[in-house]
């Protein structure tokens, strides 16, 4: 349940680390895995964390406004087969206008209700799907 000014990581390379949820998209009271969120950058990843030694500058940076999907939750989401499934953490992974992310890699699991939303690119990119 991500609602307003709630942080999350932000798990691809594209530069940022933490971001603050702005807006959700659609008339909802909050986000839920799959979502589409407005967020706002506040902090930066450090350029050499993550493999990003070679990538030059950041792809984002501090106060930036993007749109992302969010992709774990805190809040325990009950599957069709009736299992409850619940992440340690809120994440997301940036998206530009289009959908498609602006990250080139996905650093950890990401929940498979992306697959009912069509995210089918960011589910690709993640090494693993919980």
């Amino acid at each position: 349940m991500i609602q307003l000014k709630t942080l999350l990581n932000c798990i691809d390379n594209s530069g940022a680390a933490i971001v603050e949820c702005a807006q959700i998209i659609g008339q909802k009271r909050h986000a839920s895995i799959g979502d589409r969120i407005v967020v706002v950058v506040q902090k930066q990843r450090s350029a050499n964390a993550d493999g990003m030694a070679g990538a030059g500058a950041p792809k984002v940076k501090r106060g930036d406004i993007r749109h992302a999907i969010v992709v774990r939750t805190r809040q325990p989401v009950q599957r069709r087969d009736g299992s409850v499934v619940r992440f340690d953490d809120n994440a997301c992974v940036l998206i530009n206008k289009a959908g498609d992310p602006i990250g080139s890699r996905i650093n950890g699991v990401v929940g498979s209700e992306l697959r009912k939303k069509k995210w089918s690119r960011i589910l690709s990119m993640a090494p693993m799907q919980a």
